[in-house]
């Protein structure tokens, strides 16, 4: 989950005690999970804007501009920590832009949808899907070509070209509840603006949140709709312009609506639209065309995902993608728990030789009173998990996981830190004559089985070493040594976690993970994979993935998702065999006063 940025407030909660407003940005897909405490949010959902049309490539021509991605704002939207998936996670999609027509479309692409996903929400619109609260993606800007067919449908309506008129707004209908500056509105977008004809063939401006895209003339493009303003973020941000409209030779483009809305293409040449803002949900501007010749619409501007929510003065956040968070006014320090992506599994390079090594645990870092300042702007990254090995023929190791880390840059107040915790080691390979090494990482993947010579080497852990006393990672085991020997199990943190050697048959145990209450509950992470053999072997506890058992081709366990553990090592490699996946990281903060 990439594309989170996370600001404390630091508001004092009138009525129910002392407590922070937390406002949480999501840029890109993800997963946000509910604190503790917290029962409604307050949301912004903005969808991706249209594309802006284009000229098609006559001796004439113009393209409508690209319609805003739907607006939808209110507050009191029902969560809770045993909602969304169960367990209070909760599906944040935040949708792309369309791109912008280019010769031959009919169109610039409709934008893509964002929403928030998970009980209790009730489903919003009609349509929308189970427990889906959505906001539709704007309506690609219509381009000079033949026959007309108008502008697209969508959060708000593309604007048309060629004479054509401009799309439907508010498709489906949706409305917006309003809220931290915006006003109510009966729905979540408007519609675009209709085209001229000769002689500079003014295409229409995409429609906004807040108005409707203006109608081309035969000299000048149509301006884009406005969008809307809202301050949910803290101070006041316009969200949802549509695209302005292209013209033919001489004529004068079309402006963005506010709100990211792009520009039609500028005169004097066969010049593309401008693109929507990033993060607005804006749409594209419409092209402007000189002669025989082509030129592309703009892009709609990527939409965003807000929320805004009171939590307690001591709450637990756990983070599953980057994030930035500013630290508020009476927080003085915080408890950290970082765990990296696990290591994927090996998988053994030659039929009949069983043994490959598991994946290593994520690197583990964690510590209490982490001091911290007002001002400070912490910088969080999670890993993933490293990828399985699937390939027939050596090396075959697992990849390695990658890194999750927590850092205050020198920038920003001080004490500036980093914290990194390294992704587990990927397993090596069972191989014909001397097996393959696993990798080094936070904890070392096991080593594959040498067929007719000695087993791979398990790989270090704690590679880079963390600062003294603290220990990331161990090893993995080695492989054995034999034709039939088993892979070493993948190393974790825990002070017995290096992980166990593979024999002449079996495998090698991955290493145990270590057990931490951050969360108020005991859970334990970064468990080492096990190694595969004849039998294979158990993962760590820590969420550790089995390795592969037997003479047949069966795949290994992948990592616990959330864990940082590695994945198993997988047997024969030849049909269908695979390493299992590494286990993502996470990272927990919890605030103190």
């Amino acid at each position: 989950m990439t594309g989170i940025l996370l600001s404390l407030l630091g508001a004092r909660v009138t009525g129910g005690g002392a407590g922070f407003t937390i406002v949480q940005t999501f840029t890109a897909t993800s997963t946000w999970t509910c604190p503790t405490g917290v029962t409604s949010v307050e949301y912004l959902v903005v969808a991706g804007g249209g594309g802006g049309g284009n000229v098609k490539g006559t001796s004439w021509g113009d393209g409508g501009g690209g319609g805003a991605g739907g607006f939808r704002t209110g507050t009191g939207l029902a969560v809770s920590t045993t909602g969304g998936d169960g367990s209070g996670n909760y599906t944040i999609t935040v949708g792309a832009g369309g791109p912008g027509g280019v010769s031959g479309a009919t169109r610039g692409s409709t934008g893509f949808d964002s929403s928030i996903a998970g009980a209790p929400i009730a489903e919003s619109p009609s349509g929308a899907g189970t427990n889906t609260f959505k906001s539709y993606g704007g309506g690609g800007g219509e381009s000079f070509n033949s026959p007309v067919v108008g502008g697209g449908n969508g959060g708000s309506g593309g604007g048309g070209a060629a004479s054509g008129g401009g799309g439907t707004g508010d498709t489906p209908s949706a409305s917006s509840a309003g809220g931290n500056g915006a006003p109510s509105a009966p729905g979540q977008g408007n519609n675009g603006g209709g085209s001229s004809m000769a002689p500079n063939y003014g295409g229409g401006g995409g429609g906004g949140a807040s108005a409707v895209g203006v109608t081309g003339t035969t000299t000048t493009g149509g301006n884009g709709g406005a969008g809307t303003a809202s301050s949910i973020s803290g101070s006041s941000v316009t969200y949802a312009g549509g695209g302005g409209g292209g013209t033919f030779t001489g004529g004068t483009p079309g402006t963005g609506g506010a709100g990211g809305g792009g520009n039609g293409g500028v005169t004097g040449g066969n010049n593309p639209g401008s693109a929507g803002t990033a993060n607005t949900g804006g749409g594209g501007g419409g092209s402007h065309g000189v002669s025989d010749a082509s030129a592309n619409g703009g892009a709609g501007g990527s939409g965003i995902v807000i929320l805004k929510y009171t939590v307690p003065s001591q709450t637990v956040f756990t983070f599953k993608g980057t994030t930035q968070w500013t630290v508020p006014t009476g927080v003085t320090s915080i408890d950290y728990l970082v765990v990296a992506g696990g290591g994927g599994g090996g998988v053994a390079n030659l039929v009949n030789t069983l043994g490959s090594g598991g994946g290593g645990g994520g690197g583990y870092r964690a510590a209490s009173s982490q001091t911290v300042n007002a001002g400070q702007v912490l910088t969080i990254a999670v890993g993933g998990g490293g990828a399985g090995a699937t390939t027939f023929g050596a090396p075959n190791k697992g990849s390695n996981g990658t890194d999750s880390s927590l850092s205050a840059p020198s920038s920003s107040p001080a004490p500036s830190y980093s914290i990194t915790s390294t992704g587990g080691g990927g397993g090596g390979c069972g191989a014909t004559s001397t097996g393959v090494a696993g990798n080094s990482g936070g904890s070392g993947g096991g080593g594959g089985a040498g067929a007719s010579s000695t087993g791979g080497a398990g790989g270090a852990g704690n590679t880079p070493s963390a600062p003294a006393p603290a220990v990331q990672g161990y090893a993995g085991g080695s492989g054995g040594s034999a034709a039939n020997g088993g892979g070493g199990g993948g190393g974790s943190n825990a002070s017995t976690g290096t992980g166990a050697n593979g024999g002449s048959q079996a495998g090698g145990a991955g290493g145990n993970g270590t057990a931490n209450s951050i969360t108020g509950s005991s859970v334990t992470y970064a468990g080492g994979g096990g190694g595969s053999g004849n039998p294979g072997a158990a993962g760590g506890t820590g969420g550790g993935g089995a390795g592969s058992s037997g003479m047949s081709p069966t795949s290994a366990s992948p990592g616990t998702a959330g864990l940082g553990g590695g994945g198993g090592g997988g047997n024969i490699a030849a049909p269908v065999a695979t390493g299992g996946a590494g286990g993502s990281g996470i990272v927990i903060i919890k605030i103190n006063q």
